[in-house]
């Protein structure tokens, strides 16, 4: 997601390619050519990746899922605490992809993976996204149904890189994209929540999307705390009876949604208490008044 501010003249990413630091991969990297391959985005909070160990979880089916070798477990795990020690706050990126081959579609027998890992500085976004809400459109890329990918955090993505670029402007902070049924299924780069009735809701992601880190943990917090949870297919015009919204990811923690497309909504309770709940596990800490 591209964040409010620009990053400070003096800082850079630094990127470890298969264990190097450099920048560059072959032009015939099958991540580069098919994005065959999947990543993993984390939140660095003083010297640490926070929610380490579900996001290796999810890269680990991403790449059982197709069928591309696992990295070493611990040379990956040095990598990362390589890049991260020291780092108060920071973005870290994990790719894998099946590495080099032949030109066409069929993938080496034994191919030889790309492992990346890229640190990032981290880019702050302002205070009143989390105490007032963020305004939100509906775009008009949707979403194909392909269960063989769902839920992974796959190289290829090409339908959010179009939503994503049917606006252009500040005020607008995130896109939904639903299905060719008219089902909500998340936003560009985060997940979404519905609360009616004191319900918590978020859509069935078993025919597409993103099964995120950070919307994993809150359905986990909102069973500890006795709320409520559904997984369902959520059609877009449902929202209008929704009494919060509110969207989610590894890096922003939980967004407020007060304003999507002519509908409005309030920063509620519940948003509120699921807020204030994730801060362990988030590089933000912005209190939210009750």
């Amino acid at each position: 997601m591209t964040l409010a501010n620009e990053m400070d003249s003096d800082t850079h990413d630094v990127v470890l390619v298969n264990g190097r630091p450099q920048e560059v991969l072959p032009v015939c990297d099958r991540g580069l050519l098919y994005g065959d391959g999947v990543f993993e985005t984390l939140a660095v909070k003083s010297g640490k990746p926070l929610e380490l160990a579900w996001h290796l979880e999810r890269l680990t089916h991403g790449c059982r899922r197709l069928a591309i070798p696992l990295p070493p477990e611990e040379l990956l795990q040095h990598e990362i605490d390589q890049l991260c020690a020291g780092q108060t706050r920071a973005i870290l990126k994990i790719i894998i992809t099946r590495g080099t081959g032949t030109r066409g579609y069929l993938a080496p027998r034994t191919p030889e993976i790309t492992r990346i890992v890229c640190l990032s500085p981290w880019s702050e976004v302002p205070a009143r996204f989390y105490r007032e809400g963020v305004s939100v459109r509906c775009c008009q890329q949707r979403l194909c149904d392909n269960p063989a990918l769902a839920g992974i955090k796959h190289l290829n993505r090409l339908e959010q890189v179009l939503a994503r670029n049917e606006w252009d402007y500040p005020e607008v902070a995130e896109g939904l994209m639903c299905d060719y049924a008219g089902n909500v299924v998340e936003a560009t780069a985060s997940n979404i929540f519905v609360v009616n009735a004191g319900i918590l809701q978020t859509p069935d992601l078993s025919r597409a999307g993103v099964e995120g880190v950070m919307r994993r943990r809150i359905l986990q917090l909102a069973g500890d705390q006795g709320i409520e949870s559904q997984i369902l297919p959520i059609p877009l015009r449902k929202l209008e009876d929704a009494d919060e919204v509110f969207l989610c990811n590894s890096l922003i923690g939980i967004w407020p949604v007060r304003k999507l497309e002519n509908m409005r909504f309030p920063v509620g309770p519940m948003t509120r208490r699921l807020l204030d709940a994730i801060r362990p596990y988030c590089a933000i800490d912005v209190r939210v008044p009750t």
